[in-house]
């Protein structure tokens, strides 16, 4: 978390806005991807809207501070690799929230003034509940459903066809609809039908979904379109996207038009004049929410006329005529059994509550995050107190505070060693300021059981080694596995040799095969021969990310000349540590990472291994006498004749920069087909932009 965030924005300074703003934004894209790409929120939406707001609030405040890849300019997440992708006709885009009447009465002002009406002007509104699923869009030429496709980032979204046609409120024919007609909505899952489907895992002993949203996105987002088959999703219309000929000029009108072509329709949508109509619409919703059978997460005003909307249009990321008005979160008490704490790859220790279980908005909470120690001492909880929980946005529980604390409560005490058994020091991390931050984590490093099996995750990523066959859930399998055990890299390239010695027991566990077992094999083989910039970023070093690999790589090019630098700087070499300071993007928070790194025996034993086993392939020097030496070049938009990680890699070897955003220091945008936000602020600093056949005339290719 940014050093910034306890401060109000209107006591922040320019240099401490842009540093948050830097960070909020990278925070908030995590966020969208765990969300949008994973289905696996880990923050609630009450505490995801509040990121938002603050990053709203300080762009407000610094107009000149905004970002090109700031959230305010983004919808949604990329699209997953697993899919194809479908290019949205007309953008999916999201809305802005109102959390308490105040919010409605100010959007019904602001729609006015900006269409210059008087303050009493009538301007009519609907209101309808707003489904926690997934938005998902139906395309139809001349009466068949053609393609269907999720939200993804707003632009592009995946390609979910075969799945949608398994869902049987989904018609596969319009009788009398438009010749093009897209059909935007929710795909949600019932209580009773997400309740099914965990009894369903529970008996397969299978993995339970944490609530229907994450459930029907899931669902929907399978491979296997069999699978969705029998996943019982359904959905709501309420939108439409390219439309040949509007069938009404309202959005009450196009919605009942809708239901006409055979769609399902929100029976809770009504329309009303006054924002104190939307408001009481609003209550009355929320006192049904829990017998609607499914879940929702608020209520959406729109205004009516459609061509008012058109007068109004968008602002950033969502239209002006349109607003959520989200519910408060869901709350309950509950007595605090126990504090455990968890540790992650990066060794951080979180504390998390165990509650005596308890309802909150329809579901059993047992747990809640308590993010760090200081917010156990900001709360004042103790072992045995009554808490307050809330479930803000129906995902991760939270406690609010203390309701009663009876006389033999127990204060926690924060570990100051790892609970592993090497009982390795927990340190504090320092903040940008040099302040002590508020990360406890465990200096062990590989050392740490806790933090391998993270590690090995991150090692066989795609982004690392990119071993196929060997994602989480195999990683876990060999982690705990007796006879082909996998504790550390070096292992997994030793795996075929003992399995052979073991008797090829391997083939014959569950969830393995004589083929799969073949093609894991054959995978991890593949990966003997791995580039140095991989090999470093496999590692897991903290602070250490791809780009920072790849900086080190491009300047050692080779490992052993790397692996020495490593070792000087955990020595205490002052010259290697100032070289290896001088390189772009390493400063004092990746050098201690790297010295604390090499300088634990367990680290050293698990490299030598791993490399023993490997061809650690050099890395090409960046060429001094291209055209694009020491240039700093933007990719953006769909690049058609390379993918976005190969024009970086093209570019760093012609001994240029790959920047992800556009500023002064640019020197040249390479622009494909959709360019946005990048390619509008190259123009207006005057930056050139070239396109990509342009690109590869350029360098010669």
């Amino acid at each position: 978390m940014s050093a910034q965030r306890a401060i109000a924005v209107e006591a922040l300074n320019v240099q401490e806005a842009a540093i948050e703003l830097a960070a909020l934004a990278a925070e908030i894209a995590e966020h969208d991807q765990r969300y949008h790409g994973q289905d696996a929120p880990t923050i609630s939406d009450a505490e995801y809207d509040a990121l938002r707001n603050r990053n709203n609030a300080i762009e407000a405040q610094f107009p000149e501070l905004i970002r090109a890849d700031s959230p305010s300019r983004k919808i949604g997440s990329m699209v997953s690799e697993k899919f194809g992708k479908i290019r949205h006709a007309v953008p999916m885009l999201s809305l802005d929230n109102a959390f308490n009447d105040g919010d409605v009465l100010d959007f019904a002002a602001r729609i006015r003034r900006f269409l210059k009406l008087d303050d009493d002007a009538t301007i009519p509104f609907t209101a309808e509940p707003k489904i926690d699923g997934l938005s998902l869009s139906l395309r139809y030429e001349s009466g068949v459903l053609v393609s269907a496709a999720t939200r993804g980032d707003g632009a592009e979204g995946e390609d979910v066809t075969l799945n949608a046609r398994t869902i049987a409120d989904v018609p596969q024919h319009l009788k009398t609809a438009p010749a093009v007609l897209e059909v935007r909505g929710e795909v949600y899952m019932s209580h009773a039908d997400f309740a099914a489907l965990n009894e369903k895992a529970a008996a397969n002993n299978t993995a339970l979904y944490a609530n229907p949203r994450n459930a029907a996105a899931g669902s929907l987002r399978q491979l296997d379109a069999n699978i969705t088959r029998e996943r019982a999703l359904k959905f709501y219309a309420y939108a439409w996207g390219e439309v040949s000929a509007f069938p009404s000029e309202t959005q009450s009108g196009m919605v009942a038009a809708l239901s006409q072509y055979g769609f399902k329709t929100n029976s809770l949508m009504a329309r009303f004049e006054t924002a104190e109509g939307l408001i009481g619409h609003y209550r009355m919703i929320e006192a049904q929410r829990a017998t609607l059978g499914y879940d929702i997460d608020g209520v959406v005003y729109k205004v009516d006329d459609l061509e008012l909307q058109r007068r109004l249009g968008f602002v950033s990321r969502s239209p002006r005529w349109a607003i959520a008005h989200k519910f408060p979160a869901e709350k309950a008490t509950t007595t605090l059994l126990a504090i455990d704490i968890q540790i992650g790859r990066t060794g951080a220790l979180t504390p998390v509550a165990r509650l005596k279980p308890v309802t909150v908005g329809g579901v059993v909470v047992t747990n809640a995050t308590l993010h760090n120690a200081e917010e156990i001492e900001r709360l004042g909880i103790k072992i045995g107190d009554t808490v307050r929980v809330q479930r803000a946005g129906d995902v991760i529980p939270q406690i609010l505070g203390v309701e009663i604390s009876p006389p033999d409560a127990v204060p926690f005490v924060f570990p100051h060693q790892c609970p592993c058994d090497l009982k390795t020091p927990v340190v504090r991390e320092a903040t940008g300021t040099g302040e002590e931050g508020v990360v406890s984590r465990c200096s062990g490093e590989f050392a740490c059981p806790y933090q391998r099996i993270e590690h090995l995750r991150h090692f066989v990523g795609r982004k690392a080694f990119d071993i196929e066959g060997l994602g989480e859930k195999q990683i876990a399998f060999f982690f705990d596995d007796e006879e082909l055990p996998v504790k550390s890299p070096a292992d997994i390239f030793t795996l075929a040799a003992r399995d052979a010695a073991n008797l090829k027991k391997l083939k014959d566990k569950e969830g393995f095969g004589t083929l799969s077992v073949a093609k894991l094999f054959e995978a991890i083989n593949a990966r003997r021969n791995i580039p140095l910039d991989r090999m470093i970023f496999g590692l897991g070093c903290r602070h250490v990310g791809e780009a920072t690999a790849r900086v080190l790589a491009r300047a050692y090019g080779s490992w052993f000349a790397f692996h020495e630098a490593a070792l000087r700087v955990a020595a205490g070499d002052e010259g290697v540590r100032a070289e290896m300071d001088a390189l772009d993007d390493i400063g004092d928070a990746v050098l201690d990472a790297i010295a604390r790194y090499f300088a634990e025996p367990h680290n050293l034993e698990l490299v030598d291994r791993l490399a023993a086993e490997l061809t650690i392939i050099d890395t090409e020097k960046p060429s001094g006498a291209s055209p694009m030496s020491g240039k700093t070049i933007v990719f953006t938009g769909a690049l058609e004749r390379m993918s976005r990680d190969e024009a970086k890699a093209m570019a760093e070897r012609l001994g240029a920069k790959a920047a992800g955003s556009v500023s002064k220091k640019t020197d040249l945008v390479v622009a494909g087909p959709g360019a946005g936000s990048k390619l509008a602020d190259a123009q207006k600093l005057g930056i050139e932009v070239i396109s990509e056949d342009e690109w590869f005339s350029r360098i010669g290719g």
